[in-house]
C-alpha cells in the first residue's frame, strides 16, 4: 500500500487492489475458499514461499484491508483479524505463553480480561500478578524470573487511570518482556502504544473502531516475529472475523477520525458540566483538570477519549435508580456506540470481581460509565440532568 502521510488519508485510501472490474468501494469476500492456479503454486502456497490466499480461516481479502489499514495507523509491523475483542485478548497471550510463565497485568482490567487470568490460564500452569496502574515501584517489586509478558489497559476500564506507557517501554525492553497493550479505549487515532515500545497492540473492534454497535471482532496488531507466532496458533484454533465483519470495519475506519472527534469534544463538555455536581461525589476524565493523570493523558494521548465516568450519591441503590430514570441513553454493556451508553460496572461487566477486587480498582457501588455517543451534547446532558434528579 501507499505511505500517507496523514492518519485520516491513511484510513480512507489504503484499499486492496482493484479487480478487473474497476470498482471504486472494495468489493465483498464472501468465499470459503480460494483456487488455485496449478499445483505448484498451490504447493508454494502451504509452504509459506508465496503470499496469497488459501482459506477464509487463514486470510481474506476484505480482513487483510481492514488489518492493513490498522497496522498503518497503529504503526506496527503486522496483525490479525479475529472474531472479538477477547479472541484478540486470549490469543495475543495464549500463542506465546507455556506451563510456568508468568504475566504482569494491572489490576484494572476488563472482567473477562480477568476471569482469563484467574479462572483459565491457571489450568495451563500460567500464573498472573496484578500491579498498581499508578505505582510504578510496584511493577519493579512484582517481576518475576517467570515473567514473559506484561498487560495494561490505558485509559483502563472503566477507573479511567492512566499509565506511562513510555516508562512502561523501558521497563519491558530492560527486562525483555513483550509489552501488550489493550488500546480499545484510545483507539489508534488518539494513542499508538509501538510509539513507546509495545510489541502487541490488541482491540476490541466491536467498540470505537465499529463505532455503531454492529458487530464483534478484535484485532492483534504487532512484530512480524511475534504476529507469525499469533497466526500460527490462530490458524489452527480458528478465532477468525468473517469477510462481512472486516469489509464492514474497514470501512469503519473511514470515519473513525471525525467520530472521535465528536466524542472527544463532547465527552469533556460532559465531564466538565458534571464536576461539582451537587448529586455527584466524583467526576473522572482524562483530560479534566482534576483527573490525578491529565498531565500524562495529554502527553500521550491526542484527545481524552469518549468515555466519562462518575459516582453518584447514595451507592449502588442510587446508581440503579438512575439507569432506571433515563430516557435517551441506552442500557447496555457496549461502548464506543454512536448512541450514548450508560453501564453499572459493579452488577455488569465487573460483577465477577469481588468488593474488594473492585475496590481496588476504583469501582465504587455507584459508579456509573457514560460512553458518549454523537447526539448532539446538549440532549445527552439533559437526560443525565434529568435522571440525576430524578433518581434522588
Amino acid at each position: 500500500m501507499p505511505e500517507y502521510k496523514h492518519f485520516e488519508t491513511k484510513a480512507i485510501r489504503n484499499q486492496s487492489e482493484r479487480s478487473g472490474f474497476r470498482e471504486h468501494s472494495v468489493p465483498l469476500y464472501i468465499t470459503s475458499s480460494f483456487t488455485f492456479e496449478d499445483a505448484e503454486q498451490a504447493r508454494a502456497l502451504f509452504a509459506d514461499e508465496v503470499d496469497g490466499n488459501i482459506y477464509t480461516r487463514f486470510s481474506n481479502p476484505n480482513n487483510t484491508e481492514f488489518i492493513d489499514k490498522l497496522c498503518a495507523m497503529e504503526g506496527t509491523e503486522d496483525g490479525i483479524a479475529t472474531a472479538s475483542g477477547m479472541a484478540a485478548m486470549f490469543s495475543s497471550m495464549a500463542a506465546l505463553l507455556k506451563n510456568g510463565d508468568h504475566i504482569l497485568a494491572s489490576r484494572s482490567v476488563f472482567g473477562s480480561t480477568h476471569q482469563l487470568f484467574t479462572q483459565v490460564f491457571p489450568k495451563w500452569g500460567i500464573e498472573h500478578s496484578y500491579a498498581d496502574i499508578n505505582n510504578q515501584d510496584d511493577w519493579e517489586k512484582k517481576i518475576k524470573p517467570n515473567t514473559k509478558m506484561i498487560f495494561v489497559e490505558t485509559p483502563s476500564n472503566p477507573a479511567l487511570d492512566i499509565i506511562d506507557l513510555e516508562w512502561l517501554g523501558q521497563l519491558a525492553k530492560r527486562h525483555n518482556l513483550i509489552l501488550n497493550v489493550d488500546n480499545c479505549f484510545a483507539t489508534p487515532y488518539l494513542q499508538q502504544p509501538a510509539k513507546y515500545g509495545a510489541h502487541l497492540v490488541t482491540h476490541s473492534a466491536t467498540k470505537f473502531i465499529d463505532g455503531q454497535g454492529r458487530t464483534i471482532a478484535g484485532a492483534i496488531l504487532g512484530t512480524k516475529e511475534l504476529i507469525n507466532e499469533i497466526r500460527f496458533f490462530t490458524r489452527h484454533t480458528g478465532p477468525s472475523l468473517s469477510p462481512f465483519n472486516g469489509w464492514l470495519l474497514s470501512k469503519s475506519l473511514e470515519t473513525l477520525a471525525v467520530r472521535m472527534d465528536r466524542h472527544c469534544d463532547s465527552a469533556i463538555r460532559i465531564a466538565e458540566y458534571l464536576e461539582g455536581h451537587d448529586e455527584l461525589e466524583l467526576v473522572k476524565y482524562p483530560f479534566l483538570g482534576s483527573h490525578p493523570q491529565s498531565q500524562l493523558a495529554k502527553k500521550q494521548m491526542k484527545m481524552g477519549g469518549g468515555l466519562v465516568t462518575f459516582v453518584v450519591k447514595g451507592g449502588i441503590d442510587r446508581g440503579r435508580k438512575f439507569l432506571n430514570s433515563l430516557k435517551m441513553l441506552s442500557l447496555t454493556a457496549n461502548l464506543g456506540d454512536s448512541r450514548t451508553i450508560a453501564t453499572h460496572p459493579a452488577s455488569t461487566t465487573h460483577s465477577k470481581l469481588t468488593d474488594e477486587e473492585r475496590a481496588e480498582v476504583g469501582i465504587l457501588p455507584g459508579l456509573v460509565r457514560i460512553s458518549v455517543g454523537l447526539e448532539n451534547v446538549n440532549d445527552i446532558l439533559e437526560d443525565i440532568e434529568n435522571a440525576l434528579r430524578a433518581s434522588k
